[in-house]
């Protein structure tokens, strides 16, 4: 069965989603059209649209001893997880913290702390992801370092600011 443009074009979101979920490890372009139940030429038109339109790249692979391409989302969504976990939203002086205040975010131990453990879980997660670039990397909630050390930083900054 062919595909009409119309068909292609409603295939082109639910693509790029699914190739988005895969994140920076992206996904196969065969690995995509039996997702989506395509053959090959279908599941190639719909690719070289989200490239033409650029959503996506297409990276030429050697895959088993065969050329395919690997297709990437050229911008991924930011995930929320770290600003959630920011300390200014369960701060207890929040209210009275400004630039100019003596409860300043230029000189808040949470923030720094809290900085500073994200970018190290960050980086970990990117050698880790560079190691096994295949597999999902997903924080664990449990034994969480940055809500333990949130709580190490708000009694810094009670005692700094008392």
């Amino acid at each position: 069965m062919k595909l009409n443009d119309a068909d292609v074009e409603g295939l082109t979101g639910k693509s790029f989603r699914i190739i988005i979920n895969n994140g920076k490890a992206g996904i196969l372009q065969s690995q995509l059209w039996k997702e989506l139940d395509l053959t090959s030429r279908d599941g190639s038109r719909v690719a070289i649209r989200l490239e033409k339109r650029s959503l996506i790249k297409r990276e030429k692979i050697l895959e088993n001893g065969r050329w395919t391409y690997k297709l990437f989302a050229v911008k991924l969504p930011v995930g929320t997880q770290t600003i959630e976990e920011a300390p200014c939203l369960t701060c207890p002086v929040e209210h009275m913290c400004s630039v100019d205040a003596h409860y300043s975010p230029n000189s808040c131990n949470l923030i720094e702390n809290w900085i500073l453990v994200s970018f190290d879980s960050a980086t970990q997660q990117e050698e880790q992801h560079q190691k096994h670039p295949v597999q999902e990397i997903v924080p664990e909630h449990h034994d969480d370092p940055i809500r333990s050390n949130v709580n190490e930083a708000e009694l810094l900054v009670t005692e700094s600011k008392s």
